[in-house]
């Protein structure tokens, strides 16, 4: 029997409705009219009939025949007279016709005469309280109260039912009359409920227009009124003249000029009053305070520029001779060039102050903008405007607070930008720092591209480890090495006590150090890479002096070794010192830190067991990876050394249980203390090593080799094993350091076992 697929059609049995679908070709049309019966079938989805499959179909639906057609502006449209509800056996395809077999439905009359009234009567009810309120409602009304039957009133609301194709399949589905007109009736309530909010909301929005309608009028008089009074106090230019005068004097590419005026009209039309006002008047004000056109890159004075970065840091020649070329470059080409330049060093080495001596060498205005914990992306970006309290990001805030549009501008402590599940600002950060994307750097807040190319930016670090790899990418880092303790007494004489002195109210030549004082002060009172804990102790003497001197003890003050236990109390550095005597088991190696380098002791005793190892010490994940490795290699070379792996538990432990420890340079320390635990041979005097070790016994370079040194020079260590890969960094570490150590590249752990004890591997 030919099918004919409806969608989104409520259908019922024993009543005449109009079906209309696409439209209907001429062969289709001449199928339905020679059929004496057909089945009408709902459809899951709306598709067209040419791309029908048996499973759009659903499976029960209503006999029908054919009672007229007419054609609605090319549109089929037919009445037809339902029958039987059916369940549709089976679905065939030939040529754009679709037939099935089927078997009659009988429905279960559990509904009385009275009960099919009073569903009648809800059913009428319920469509005059929809109709209400619209321009046809009589008109409606009257077809209303002709239905003359529930289904027909049930057929005719189903067309208006916020109900889905699958409820009104199970409308269809139910055996039950009762269940039937009992979920039409649940759909009709929906209707009426949401009529009514309908209504509501109509009726508040036509008041609100007319209260939008009383407010503008109010509104031009306050301006007017407002323009009265200015003329009075002799000021006749409002807040948008100014604005409008500033956006037509300022250097706003084409793109910017035209969202400005696009604001600043709604400025206009939201009046002084306006609670929108004071938002549009900020975005007006950061705009035309921004300088928008680049500055003329001047010619700079490379002799003039070394002078400063001379005169304002000491040593860091390698670092000073990069700056140098970069400033050479975008001389040149009269615009920033090349890699972003990231300043990676410990604390208190000069990274920030490096800044603003190149802002200085280049006659730049300065700007410093710190990262550390910024979390959102807006912060960076901006907000968007459409957000209560927006505001700009923190990189073209601080290019309105310079200025000027080519400042140099820091971004200090980039490594320590936090990250959550909202957003990344280190992604924000990849467009501000890609020069071949950053002359459109769009910020929310200003909505419109800004010219950020002419800036000059730099970037500072403590470590590498918290950069993400695609940011790190488009940098050069450029390493600051901790300071020795020459230079930290040079710096010190040269440039901390004369700030010292001037800071704390001094004449200069009031208080002088002498030179023993100062190397006591640098060796027992401070302990970082840097320079920051010293200058703290000379701020500490000079405020000491100004107290004497104001007590009039003295009229100037000489600070000497011994009156430094008075002014600065005990000796606050603490570093470890090279063992005086050697045992089985133990080795020294080196570690980097953030404040700098230490040494680091690495002990091992054997106990009787069954073969286990056990690390302590607070050591993370890498270091007892490293550890596990070196036991395998011993146990692997020196199967035959008489020591009973099976029968011994090894027990590793590196002092200072309290401080963390991780990095992947100790594999070479840990393998040479359980070497000589098990071969029963200490570790020669005064020797110490870095480097971490593979399974194939080939030692892996490490980082952080200039502060490692100097922690080995500075604890009384002559001897000093470094992976062979590291030989090339030794140029980067001070005469003064490697000129009083023995320094050894090794390549192997036979290497390492020969230079450490004298052992022999095969």
């Amino acid at each position: 029997m030919l099918v004919i697929p409806v969608y989104d059609t409520l259908i019922l049995s024993n009543i005449q409705i109009n079906v209309q679908e696409e439209v209907f070709s001429e062969q289709e049309i001449e199928n339905i009219k020679e059929e004496d019966e057909f089945i009408i079938v709902p459809i899951k989805t709306q598709k067209s009939r040419s791309t029908l499959a048996a499973e759009d179909f659903y499976d029960v639906g209503i006999l029908a025949t054919a009672s007229t057609f007419t054609n609605n502006e090319g549109t089929q449209l037919f009445a037809v007279d339902t029958k039987e509800r059916v369940k549709i056996t089976a679905l065939t395809f030939s040529e754009g016709r679709v037939d099935a077999g089927y078997e009659v439905l009988q429905d279960i009359p559990d509904i009385s005469e009275k009960e099919e009234k009073d569903y009648f009567d809800a059913f009428k009810h319920y469509a005059e309280e929809v109709i209400k309120g619209y321009p046809g409602a009589p008109m409606l009304r009257g077809l209303i109260r002709r239905w003359k039957s529930l289904n027909e009133a049930a057929t005719n609301m189903g067309s208006y039912l916020d109900i889905d194709s699958k409820e009104r399949f199970t409308i269809l589905s139910s055996d039950s009359l009762k269940e039937r007109y009992e979920l039409i009736l649940e759909g009709i309530k929906r209707l009426v409920g949401s009529s009514s909010v309908k209504r509501d909301i109509e009726d508040k929005m036509s008041k609100e227009q007319e209260d939008s309608y009383k407010v503008m009028a109010i509104k031009k008089q306050l301006k007017y009124l407002e323009k009265e009074l200015q003329g009075l106090e002799g000021d006749s230019s409002s807040d948008e003249e100014k604005f409008e005068q500033k956006i037509a004097q300022s250097d706003m590419p084409q793109e910017a000029k035209k969202e400005a005026n696009r604001v600043l009209k709604r400025m206009k039309m939201e009046g002084g009053h306006g609670s929108e006002y004071g938002t549009l008047y900020d975005y007006l004000d950061f705009m035309t305070s921004l300088s928008w056109k680049a500055s003329k890159q001047e010619n700079v004075d490379i002799a003039k520029a070394r002078k400063i970065l001379d005169r304002d840091h000491f040593g860091l020649e390698k670092v000073k001779e990069r700056i140098l070329e970069q400033i050479a470059v975008n001389s040149l080409k009269g615009k920033q060039a090349g890699s972003i330049l990231l300043f990676v060093g410990a604390p208190g080495t000069g990274k920030t102050s490096m800044g603003q001596s190149i802002a200085h060498a280049l006659g730049r205005e300065y700007v410093r903008i710190s990262l550390g914990g910024v979390h959102d992306e807006a912060e960076i970006r901006g907000h968007r405007r459409t957000y209560v309290g927006a505001m700009p990001g923190r990189i073209m805030e601080g290019i309105k607070r310079s200025g000027v549009s080519n400042p140099v501008v820091v971004l200090d402590e980039i490594d320590k930008l936090a990250k959550d599940y909202r957003s990344d600002p280190s992604s924000a950060l990849l467009e501000v720092l890609d020069p071949e994307q950053n002359h459109t750097f769009m910020d929310h807040y200003l909505n419109v591209p800004y010219d950020l190319s002419q800036v000059f930016f730099l970037c500072t670090a403590n470590t590498l480890d918290g950069i993400p790899r695609p940011l790190l990418d488009r940098m050069e880092v450029i390493s600051l090495s901790g300071y020795t303790p020459m230079e930290k007494y040079h710096i010190g004489r040269k440039y901390l006590l004369p700030k010292a002195i001037e800071d704390a109210g001094l004449q200069k030549g009031q208080v002088t150090i002498t030179q023993g004082a100062l190397k006591k002060i640098i060796a027992n009172y401070t302990m970082e890479a840097g320079v920051r804990g010293l200058k703290k102790q000379l701020d500490k003497i000079c405020r000491y002096s100004a107290i004497q001197i104001l007590e009039k003890e003295s009229e100037k003050i000489s600070i000497k070794e011994k009156d430094l236990q008075e002014i600065l109390g005990n000796k606050k550095a603490s570093h470890d010192e090279a063992l005086k005597k050697q045992i089985p088991g133990v080795a020294t190696g080196l570690a980097w830190t953030q404040v700098g380098g230490e040494i680091l002791f690495i002990e091992s005793v054997q106990t009787e067991g069954s073969g286990k190892i056990q690390i302590t010490g607070q050591l993370g994940d890498v270091m007892k990876e490293s550890a596990e490795i070196a036991y395998t290699l011993v146990k692997s070379h020196f199967a035959d050394s008489g020591f009973a792996f099976d029968k011994k538990d090894v027990h590793i432990h590196v002092p200072e249980g309290a401080t963390p420890k991780d990095g992947p340079s100790a594999g070479v320390t840990l393998f040479t203390a359980l070497a000589s635990l098990v071969l029963k041979k200490p570790v020669k005097k005064k020797l110490a090593m870095t480097g971490e070790v593979s399974l194939r016994g080939e030692v892996l370079p490490i980082g952080g080799l200039p502060e490692k040194l100097m922690a080995a020079q500075r604890a009384g260590i002559t001897t000093v094993l470094i992976p062979k890969k590291n030989e090339e960094d030794l140029k980067e570490v001070p005469e003064e350091i490697t000129g009083k150590l023995s320094i050894i590249p090794v390549e192997t752990i036979a290497q390492v076992a020969k230079e450490s004890m004298g052992v022999v591997m095969k």
